[in-house]
């Protein structure tokens, strides 16, 4: 097993003990300081060299070392778009994690891809046959994660990159910041979080109070993949123009619009600023709401509706019954699940997932691409670890 870039912590150094511990020979490709930081076993494989290089060095370790599969965190991160071409042509298996599609408690991994790539059908027919043939799910227990582990490893992470960017002289991070003016978009973030949290709660107070309905709009991440390659938009602004340019033409005049933002967004960018200049723009400022902070499952309960690109989100509200709308290329755009006609109709007539499609769809999706567990403690990981290396393997879930 050869692994490539995990996400910021030791998941993959947690996987690599597992495969090591199952007679598993592993391998490791660091390509930056914070790799290697997480790593810390025998197979580590530091890459130095350039993008452009990088294809044949990968074929070239991939006949080597004889790897039989490929394991990477998120399928378009540059180094990893080649690599997946790479091991297409030499018909060698790429696993991909990513955040769960379905959560909480649920971690992505897909054979191929993930979202535009992902090689699931797009037929409801077929999810509710596949489905008829499958036992139900296994029981499955809810396991914790803390934000505050999720930071402080995201900070060692970029502190070690930053420090060892002399010895990867070619290592480009796929997101737009430098990490310095990210941690300081978080440090401001932090400052304002009690205002913010009081803001948040005012809105949910008066939401439920006036009984106004409102439609959803969760942010995604500006820097994530999901936005830039497989969506129309080239970030978040863009999305933004256009949601709430279709609002303020096609919605109803007694409806609102609540835009929601994302919990990890990084503060460099004031998404609330933007938020109300695009309604102001429009003429719509008196009926558009940001909401900063916040759990958004009693926010999706209430909706007429939810916009989203791509995010996991959208499946949060389909299992809630709420209509969802998506713009970009999500796994769950699926005739008789999500809306299938224009945004700009959507405001007026959204139409609800069919339940038992959604079910078979759920089902699915689960038995290809979900496994139980977490990644920010270590319960969740010890779910993750176990449940992967059964999927490696062929095996099925068990019951916990």
């Amino acid at each position: 097993m050869l692994l490539l870039q995990g996400l910021m912590g030791p998941l993959f150094r947690r996987l690599g003990q597992g495969l090591i511990r199952a007679g598993h020979k592993v391998y490791k490709v660091n390509f930056n300081g914070g790799d290697r930081l997480f790593w810390r076993l025998p197979g580590g494989i530091d890459y130095c060299g350039s993008l452009e290089a990088w294809p044949q060095v990968l074929e070239d370790l991939i006949a080597e070392h004889g790897i039989t599969d490929v394991a990477l965190f998120g399928d378009c991160r540059d180094h990893h778009l080649a690599a997946t071409r790479v091991c297409r042509q030499l018909e060698v298996p790429v696993h991909v994690f990513e955040e769960g599609y379905v959560r909480p408690d649920w971690v992505t991994l897909e054979l191929g891809g993930v979202n535009g790539h992902s090689l699931l059908p797009r037929d409801p027919v077929w999810y509710r046959e596949t489905a008829a043939a499958l036992p139900p799910v296994p029981a499955h227990s809810q396991v914790p994660s803390s934000f505050r582990r999720r930071a402080i490893e995201g900070l060692a992470y970029n502190v070690a990159d930053v420090l060892s960017r002399w010895h990867y002289p070619h290592w480009s991070n796929h997101r737009p910041w430098h990490p310095l003016v990210e941690g300081m978009g978080w440090v401001r973030k932090l400052r304002r979080r009690k205002e913010r949290e009081a803001a948040s709660h005012r809105l949910l107070a008066r939401l439920e109070a006036s009984g106004e309905p409102y439609f959803l709009f969760p942010l995604q991440l500006d820097s994530d993949a999901q936005i830039r390659l497989h969506s129309p938009f080239a970030g978040i602004a863009d999305a933004l123009r256009l949601v709430i340019g279709s609002f303020a033409a096609h919605a109803p005049a007694d409806v609102r619009l609540v835009v929601k933002e994302h919990p990890l967004d990084n503060g460099v960018r004031d998404w609330q600023q933007v938020t109300a200049d695009m309604a102001a723009l429009f003429g719509v400022g008196a009926r558009v709401d940001y909401l900063p902070w916040g759990d958004i499952v009693p926010v999706t309960r209430r909706a007429r509706g939810m916009v989203t690109i791509n995010s996991t989100s959208g499946t949060l509200g389909l299992a809630m019954g709420v209509p969802v709308v998506a713009l970009g290329h999500a796994v769950y755009d699926v005739p008789d699940i999500t809306f299938q006609g224009h945004l700009d109709t959507f405001w007026q007539a959204p139409v609800a997932p069919d339940g038992t499609t959604f079910a078979a769809f759920r089902r699915v999706l689960i038995e290809r691409c979900l496994i139980p567990g977490g990644f920010f403690s270590e319960e969740a990981l010890d779910k993750v670890v176990r449940h992967a290396i059964a999927r490696f393997e062929g095996r099925p879930i068990v019951p916990e």
